[in-house]
């Protein structure tokens, strides 16, 4: 593509994502001071057309970006937009909080992503079947209630309240601990069998009925290998977006959003990049599904300890601001793989 077509296609797109209209040759003489006459203008519009990067949506009108002429501008035209003070210190204060429960702290997250960029925001959580174990403790509410927390290197916490069915000794809870500290701290999650549990539970050499017990506390413990979970907020921000006018377009990106499955496959086959921080972008068809195929993605990986642990995606109308929204988006994503990990370590 030569330079003054980069010129008219970038003024194109420009204009379309500001206004949400036909963008036609005199706007584009007139805004963007291409040196040029509308009737040049004009015929390189039709050639960007003949070669799919723009449409004419009507006849007489003027014309769209296509995914083609999306995905080029994204590529090689576009230069990302710096973030502004503001955007950095709200992000970093809102990330700065105690993280008492990963569930809490990335639902907030998943808020933030949404007030920042005014599109729908969608968050994975750390798989529980993840990461290695890194941290085991049992407590002793009273007599009849033992309190379990469990720490991976992902950063899930997870808390649980066993009812005994008779009272288990102290010395019998530090036994099962150190044993289970010793035998199982640093292996994956995944990979715990309950033949390790049994081994642990069987070094303490206490009476079969208390052997019994504590197995099935252990047995308690970890979390069963799943899926992420996933929140999602600002879905009524698409209310806000001129394509989206119509409800009946919203209806399939409703019940898509609703669907935790579709969801957690709509991250995943976002062509997200496997770095901390980098992102991507699928546009339209890109997406592989037929009901939001209106809409575009931003998204990224983010890390804990170096391990991925999930993913942060904005969805909004082709005609997003992918200039800021994906200068955002990388931003977070490392933010909060910074955060987490340092919280992970205290």
């Amino acid at each position: 593509m030569d330079e003054r077509k980069k010129k008219v296609l970038h003024a194109i797109i420009e204009d379309y994502i500001a206004n949400a209209e036909p963008v036609g040759s005199r706007a584009v003489a007139k805004k963007y001071g291409l040196g040029v006459s509308p009737a040049t203008i004009r015929n390189e519009m039709s050639d960007l057309e003949e070669l799919g990067f723009i449409e004419q949506p009507h006849t007489s009108a003027g014309r769209v970006p296509s995914d083609k002429g999306y995905r080029y501008f994204v590529d090689h035209l576009m230069s990302r937009e710096a973030l502004n003070a503001q955007d950095i210190n709200t992000v970093r204060q809102a990330l700065a909080v105690q993280v008492s429960e990963m569930e809490d702290f990335m639902r907030s997250c998943c808020n933030l992503i949404s007030r920042l960029t005014n599109y729908t925001t969608m968050i994975s959580l750390p798989q529980q079947g993840q990461g290695t174990l890194q941290k085991l403790q049992l407590t002793a509410v009273n007599d009849y209630q033992l309190l379990v927390v469990l720490l991976s290197s992902n950063g899930l916490v997870r808390h649980k309240l066993i009812n005994m069915p008779r009272p288990i000794s102290a010395k019998l809870l530090q036994r099962i601990e150190t044993l289970a500290a010793a035998r199982l701290v640093g292996l994956p999650i995944a990979s715990i069998s309950y033949q390790h549990i049994r081994e642990v539970v069987m070094d303490s050499e206490q009476h079969q009925r208390q052997l019994d017990e504590a197995f099935a506390i252990l047995q308690q413990i970890l979390p069963p290998p799943g899926g992420h979970k996933v929140f999602t907020s600002g879905i009524f921000n698409m209310l806000a977006q001129p394509e989206f006018r119509d409800l009946d377009r919203l209806k399939d990106i409703f019940a898509l959003l609703e669907q935790d499955s579709r969801v957690k496959e709509l991250l995943l086959s976002g062509g997200i990049e496997q770095s901390a921080g980098a992102v991507s972008v699928a546009i339209g068809a890109e997406l592989d599904a037929a009901d939001i195929q209106d809409c575009s993605l931003v998204a990224a990986h983010y890390y804990i300890n170096g391990e991925e642990a999930g993913s942060i995606g904005v969805l909004g109308p082709r005609r997003m601001s992918y200039s800021k929204t994906m200068s955002l988006m990388e931003f977070i994503a490392k933010e909060l793989s910074r955060t987490l990990s340092n919280k992970n370590r205290t």
